[in-house]
């Protein structure tokens, strides 16, 4: 089976910021994680990911395909965003089954779907609730089950946990670990946190500038290489 995506040689600038020569693939099933400072790109990568922005230079390729060649409800990709983005006008139970409802899913499979989801997520005594009632780790999980329900074959989550208590996160890390293999799909999350990557991904990217300067499993994050500006970057990891 082809690579759910893969980045060849992929450039884009951005006004004064550029993401230069990004090349990586992801495997199937696989979290992946992209761990950067603020301000070095890596949004920008995961925004690239989903195909929001035509490059300068290379391509990105969905299941073999050039993203930009596959219309955008046939990508099959699914972005968590860090703020959730959920809708305040909706109860959770209609923000969950906004993307059926776009898709003209009749309302009875659109009903069973969302409690289907909920019932997974453990969030199904929330569905009637409004994003401004909701706790951080529910809204979290609300956001979670939009974008799971339609089944993406690639998740994306921009800075997921980022404003979530410790507690709250330590319970999500277990069930994300548990995505690809429930839901048959890949999962590429951008972080700032050095034990959030370890934990949650087996591979992971490190972004410096714009320059994806290394890719090494988890167990191997902070191994010493020839790269200088690598090892600075992992000797000030609080997590070292």
């Amino acid at each position: 089976m082809d690579s759910p995506l893969i980045f060849q040689d992929f450039c884009l600038r951005k006004g004064s910021f550029q993401l230069k020569d990004i090349s990586f693939s992801l495997h199937t099933r696989e979290i992946f994680a992209i761990l950067g400072k603020s301000g070095a790109g890596k949004t920008l990568l995961l925004e690239s990911a989903a195909g929001f922005y035509s490059p300068h230079h290379g391509q990105i390729l969905l299941y073999g395909h050039n993203i930009h060649s596959i219309p955008l409800a046939q990508r099959k990709i699914g972005f968590v965003y860090q703020d959730y983005a959920l809708f305040p006008h909706m109860t959770a139970e209609k923000n969950i089954a906004y993307g059926l409802q776009m898709r003209h899913i009749p309302q009875k499979e659109q009903q069973y779907k969302v409690n289907e989801i909920a019932e997974i997520l453990h969030i199904r005594e929330i569905l009637q609730q409004y994003p401004q009632t909701l706790s951080g780790g529910e809204k979290q999980r609300c956001a979670l089950a939009r974008a799971l329900i339609l089944r993406p074959s690639l998740l994306l989550m921009d800075e997921p946990f980022a404003a979530l208590d410790p507690l709250t996160r330590k319970h999500l890390y277990a069930e994300i670990t548990t995505i690809p293999e429930r839901f048959d799909c890949s999962i590429l999350f951008v972080t700032h946190d050095f034990q959030e990557a370890q934990q949650l991904a087996q591979r992971i990217g490190i972004i410096i500038a714009g320059r994806l300067t290394s890719i090494r499993k988890a167990e191997d994050l902070f191994s010493p290489c020839d790269d200088e500006d690598l090892n600075t970057f992992l000797t000030i990891s609080p997590t070292h």
